[in-house]
């Protein structure tokens, strides 16, 4: 269980540290904006403006590692419980990211008009629903990606879903999303940029689930039995009928893919045994 009421500086000083709780921890310094990178930083990116292909942005409601040549993040981190879940109106208002560095190209809303895809969340909408503030600093464009409509509203909106029926089952989650590759299929056809080249089309999604049931010292409760979905989704819109069960992988392949290190602040023999398995537990 996690409390949100520390200040913005410290969630970036948690989230630059070793991004795991320690043993004197109080439920008053468990921040959730640190919590989103609890499992660890998969690419160790940093808020360096000399690393402008893995700039590392914190915010309350998530993280993410944006890559200025691609126009989108390479991934995204956060953390979901029950304190996240209200019932505040999406806010739909996507905007260009202000807090990037002076001279990036900052994707706007209509960047995506008539492209054949969705606006495509990482750390969706349906996840920060307790505040309307919450909710609307998923809008950034920074947490957008361009997603194949069959995509983004099919097996994706599905596993969205299925991820909040299992918080409101009494669990919380650690989420890993993000993308890879060149060129997706929408509903206009193929296309690998948009917006004069300012954005890549990614080829394959992906994200990685970490279950818990809701309790305390959330790391050090992570074992070699614990669940962990891991899926791997074409960005093309003949997804459409097909369920996100049937793009469960490992995570180790997704990392073969990536080269990223995910869940990377949990001990070695942990890691390996969770990482090469494949989920086969319930899908609805």
């Amino acid at each position: 269980m996690h409390t949100r009421y520390l200040t913005a500086a410290f969630c970036v000083f948690l989230a630059l540290s070793s991004c795991q709780k320690e043993e004197t921890e109080t439920p008053e310094t468990t921040y959730l904006g640190a919590s989103n990178l609890l499992m660890g930083n998969p690419s160790n990116a940093k808020p360096d403006i000399n690393q402008p292909e893995n700039y590392l942005i914190t915010r309350l409601q998530y993280a993410l590692a944006y890559s200025r040549s691609r126009g989108t993040a390479n991934w995204a981190s956060w953390y979901l419980g029950k304190e996240w879940l209200g019932e505040v109106d999406r806010q739909d208002n996507f905007r260009p990211d202000e807090s990037l560095p002076a001279g990036w190209y900052r994707v706007v809303s209509s960047d995506y008009t008539n492209s054949g895809f969705d606006r495509g969340h990482q750390c969706p909408s349906g996840d920060r629903t307790i505040t309307a503030e919450d909710n609307s600093q998923t809008f950034i464009m920074t947490n957008i990606i361009p997603q194949a409509p069959s995509h983004n509203q099919g097996p994706w909106a599905q596993l969205e879903s299925y991820c909040r029926k299992l918080v409101r089952e009494g669990n919380e989650l650690y989420i890993i999303m993000g993308n890879y590759g060149f060129g997706g299929i929408g509903s206009g056809g193929y296309r690998e940029k948009l917006a004069n080249g300012n954005i890549t089309v990614p080829k394959y999604i992906w994200k990685v689930v970490v279950v818990l049931p809701t309790g305390e010292d959330d790391l050090r409760r992570v074992s070699t039995s614990s669940r962990v979905i891991a899926v791997n989704i074409i960005n093309r819109q003949d997804v459409s009928g097909l369920h996100w069960s049937d793009f469960r992988t490992t995570v180790d392949d997704i990392e073969s893919e990536t080269q990223l290190d995910l869940l990377s602040a949990l001990p070695t023999a942990i890691q390996n045994a969770l990482e090469s398995k494949k989920d086969t537990g319930p899908i609805n």
